[in-house]
């Protein structure tokens, strides 16, 4: 038998003794490693095993208009949630649940049995009312939670509906602002944790946790409530008027994109958005549609030949016999036989056809469609909403005589209300195109200090300022003397241009079926407001731009001017008043007369008076202003002495 040596005994319990130290000390090492670095991690991961959830939706940011008036808000709307694990008996849970909520029990059951860690009561327990909230808190029901959720609100209804959009039941924006600003408008969601054990028990010594809910920023935009308004009342008149297929209206500050207001018909309530066809909540039609501009696309031929120098507007002329040939067509003006020899301004001012043709023709294609692309035709302006159209232009390699002809006054090609305004408000502001844009200023959710502010974009300058103000002057004439007179107001300078665009189907114009329009502006010499509306098919009428729109755009014009401060002045071109045209009369002082002097001077206008006294006192409109022949004049009858005391 072989014996072992004390050595080599000894040398190997030095080598066990080694390994069983090195693996102590990786075991220390270890030990060490998972409690210090890894023990938040494998704290966190077991509270994930043990905690439950009940979410609190973070308010979304609010929506408000330029003067902080509220247009999109949020209203508390809790939810009912439960545990299934903490349900002790099924059955009865059921049937108290399903009496308050209204559903049917075995609805209920299937729910509170899932085997799931928290489940939601949807649709009937999602989003109610704070009172029946208050019902299911009254059951006193273990595992069963309200959920402090909230959800949109529009208090002013259809009002801008098409701009603001609507959020779907998660809150989570789905068309409009509330799309495109979906990010900074959300927020983040917060919750309230609490813990349990495998199976589903409460833990009682462990407290609640609270994470608040991070707000969303509210939302500033550039509309003005007041403007937007007159919008809304001058749509809904041409609705109940003239039972349109659709209708739009858009007002922009010329000198810096702002949209003032922007609507259109058909509307929607955005609370209400799943009682109509998408067809209606998806199409906002000043910056999706598009078609034929028609004459209101002259004001681009216009501004083009005055900056190239190609017309001189007094001392040119131009016969018009009522068509001009070109190549082997006759084009037509509107007006049968034709205007005969006018000025430039005159052509401008009857929205003469065969004139702009003279005009395109003298630019020729290349120059034309320059201008055309510089003034932002044929692409997007960028402005922060979904769905913008690029309208469709000719490729100036296949224009033809004929395609120039009929360009030059807006027929053949096709564009988008919101490149009509902003391209008009750059032929007028001094040749500045600006991109159009609604968000104005965005504010912390919890202060309300503004975080950020938009500065307008400028794009480039198309035309000189020279040459604005020579398209501004003849646009003047227009509303004053030309067929936009029903665009007239008194004491406002105002410009614009008519239009009367033919819709095609299957390749053929239909008879009787256009979409008129009127685009204006005001004061004509400091431009503040540019307004675009246009009616699509209206009944019962003549379809033409001047007697449909223009009449509009003077009312939203008059009211809006008076809105934004811009007070009233009497240097503006006179009006030259047609046969049917309701006269002016200027109301005079009656303050100190009394009932018997006025009646004896036989004023053409009606009175209505009110309050004890012999004399006037207080009266509206104010003298000097200028009213329709037969309008009232309101007074109030008092004495004088007793007026001074």
């Amino acid at each position: 038998m072989k014996r072992v040596s004390n050595v080599t005994v000894r040398k190997r319990l030095i080598f066990a003794l080694g390994v069983g130290l090195i693996v102590f000390f990786v075991m220390i090492i270890r030990l060490g490693y998972v409690q210090l670095a890894m023990g938040d991690e494998l704290s966190d991961k077991a509270e994930d095993l043990w905690s439950r959830n009940i979410p609190f939706e973070a308010k979304r940011g609010e929506i408000l208009d330029r003067n902080g008036v509220p247009l999109a808000t949020n209203i508390s709307a809790p939810s009912v949630l439960v545990v299934p694990r903490q349900i002790t008996d099924p059955a009865d849970v059921s049937a108290k649940l399903a009496e308050v909520l209204k559903m049917e029990e075995q609805k209920v059951y299937e729910l509170v049995t899932k085997n799931s860690s928290i489940e939601r009561i949807n649709p009937e327990g999602r989003k109610i009312s704070n009172e029946l909230a208050a019902e299911v808190r009254e059951l006193g029901i273990e595992g069963v939670y309200i959920a402090e959720d909230n959800k949109r609100h529009y208090p002013f209804g259809n009002y801008l509906s098409h701009v603001l959009g609507f959020a779907g039941i998660d809150n989570q924006g789905l068309t409009g602002l509330e799309l495109y600003y979906d990010e900074k408008l959300a927020g983040e969601q917060g919750h309230v944790s609490f813990y349990s054990d495998a199976k589903g028990r409460r833990m009682p010594n462990l407290a609640d946790e609270y994470t608040a809910p991070k707000n969303g920023q509210h939302l500033k935009l550039t509309v003005d409530s007041r403007i937007q308004t007159i919008i809304e009342r001058e749509l809904d008149i041409a609705e109940a008027t003239y039972n349109p297929d659709g209708a739009m209206a858009i007002a922009m500050n010329p000198n810096t994109g702002e949209i003032l207001g922007m609507s259109s018909r058909p509307d929607y309530d955005p609370e209400r958005f799943r009682e109509v066809p998408p067809e209606i909540y998806n199409q906002n039609k000043p910056v999706w549609s598009q078609y034929e501009p028609g004459s209101t696309f002259k004001i681009i031929t216009l501004a083009a030949a005055l900056e190239e120098g190609k017309v001189d507007l007094h001392a040119d002329s131009f016969h018009d016999p009522g068509y001009i040939e070109v190549a082997g067509h006759r084009l037509r003006c509107w007006k049968k036989g034709g205007h005969g020899s006018q000025t430039f301004l005159e052509v401008v001012q009857n929205s003469c056809n065969p004139g702009f043709v003279a005009l395109g023709e003298r630019l020729g294609k290349e120059a034309l469609f320059q201008y055309i692309h510089d003034f932002g035709f044929g692409s997007k302006t960028g402005i922060d909403l979904q769905g913008e159209g690029t309208g469709i232009l000719f490729d100036v390699e296949e224009v033809k005589p004929l395609e120039l002809a009929t360009t030059a006054f807006g027929q053949g090609v096709s564009v988008t209300p919101i490149q009509q305004v902003t391209a008009v408000a750059a032929a007028i502001n001094g040749g500045y195109l600006y991109q159009p844009y609604f968000a104005h200023e965005w504010l912390d959710g919890e202060t309300g200090e503004v975080i950020s502010r938009t500065n307008p974009t400028m794009k480039q300058q198309v035309i000189s300022e020279e040459t604005s103000t020579e398209v501004r002057n003849a646009l003047e004439h227009v509303v004053a003397k030309g067929t936009g007179r029903g665009a007239y107001v008194d004491g406002y300078r105002v410009g614009g241009k008519t239009g009367t665009a033919q819709k095609a189907k299957d390749g053929r114009y239909l008879e009787n079926n256009h979409i008129v329009s009127f685009i204006g502006f005001a004061p004509a010499d400091d431009p503040q407001i540019v307004v675009y509306v246009a009616v699509d098919n209206p009944k019962g009428t003549v379809q033409f731009g001047g007697t449909v729109a223009a009449p509009i755009v003077g009312n939203i014009m008059e009211d809006g001017l008076r809105a934004l401060g811009v007070e009233k002045r009497d240097e503006q071109i006179e009006k030259e008043r047609m046969w049917n045209d309701v006269p002016l009369v200027e109301v005079p002082d009656l303050v100190g007369r009394t009932i018997n002097d006025i009646n004896q001077a036989y004023y053409d206008l009606s009175l209505d008076a009110s309050g004890e006294g012999k004399e006037v006192v207080l009266q509206s409109p104010e003298p000097g202003t200028k009213v329709s022949a037969g309008s009232t004049i309101r007074v109030y009858m008092g004495d004088k002495q007793e007026d001074e005391q």
